[in-house]
């Protein structure tokens, strides 16, 4: 069975837990979402027994700093290990097209020059499309732009091996466009920055955000049985599981998950 790996939940400027990324787990190997602000993710990955190795797919979202800098040590890592005969395969990096220079300049600015020679051999930066299927896992993932206020942004839908259709609608918003590629899907990846109670405090829609309040009013909306939020505010991680599960099931009659890192969710 498909498992979630949760390796971050926090925004872009916590301090108590990483930035929001993860992993969709088939058999032993792992499709990447995002790789957080920094090498904090190498420690991340070794905790939760994830070997680089196991990682061939991942997909880079948009170019904020706290989902693209993890990227860059990705790369350096398995590039390393690759160099060392140490990886099989090749390591195939999904993003929209505006993403592949930025990512390559990054490379080309960060690493040293054997690693930057790998990109366009067994590194493959593959751009998509809005409404592109690729294969990842077995399942067809199609790509879409969630038409973001900010730096243009996709997300994903997956269908998985049980049949169950996931959705991740990025960090941004929901947006009705995007109805047609989340509608029917039984699980639903929302970001939350705040309690709306607390939104005075946090002001997420300064920031082009929501709170745990329209994330469950949208899953209930959509029917969504199961729904996980994150990309939160890190105030008080103690008893986030607690306070943001009773705000959202004022709004939300479907199973929540409030997930902590380094925590597995069975699909």
């Amino acid at each position: 069975m498909e498992q979630l790996y949760v390796f971050g939940t926090g925004n872009a400027a916590v301090f108590r837990c990483y930035n929001t990324c993860f992993a969709i787990r088939e058999n032993d190997e792992y499709f990447m979402v995002d790789a957080g602000g920094g090498n904090g993710i190498l420690g991340i990955l070794n905790r939760m027994d994830v070997p680089l190795s196991s990682i061939h797919h991942l997909f880079v979202t948009h170019e904020h700093t706290d989902h693209i800098l993890g990227v860059i040590w990705m790369i350096r890592m398995i590039g390393q290990k690759m160099l060392a005969g140490t990886y099989e395969g090749q390591l195939n990096i999904y993003c929209h097209s505006g993403l592949v220079s930025t990512i390559t300049t990054l490379c080309s600015l960060t690493t040293q020059k054997k690693i930057q020679n790998l990109l366009g051999g067994p590194i493959q930066l593959i751009p998509v499309e809005d409404g592109e299927t690729r294969w990842i896992l077995g399942c067809p993932v199609t790509f879409f732009d969630i038409h973001s206020t900010k730096a243009r942004q996709f997300g994903f839908t997956m269908m998985l091996k049980n049949g169950k259709k996931l959705s991740c609608t990025g960090d941004e918003p929901y947006n009705p466009l995007c109805e047609s590629y989340v509608s029917g899907s039984q699980w639903l990846l929302c970001e939350a920055f705040c309690l709306y109670s607390q939104r005075s405090q946090f002001k997420p829609y300064e920031k082009h955000h929501s709170t745990v309040k329209e994330a469950c009013e949208l899953a209930e909306s959509l029917n969504i049985p199961n729904l996980v939020i994150w990309h939160t505010e890190d105030s008080d991680l103690t008893h986030r599981k607690e306070i943001y599960g009773a705000e959202g099931r004022q709004y939300y009659h479907g199973n929540l998950f409030v997930p902590d890192d380094g925590e597995i969710l069975s699909l």
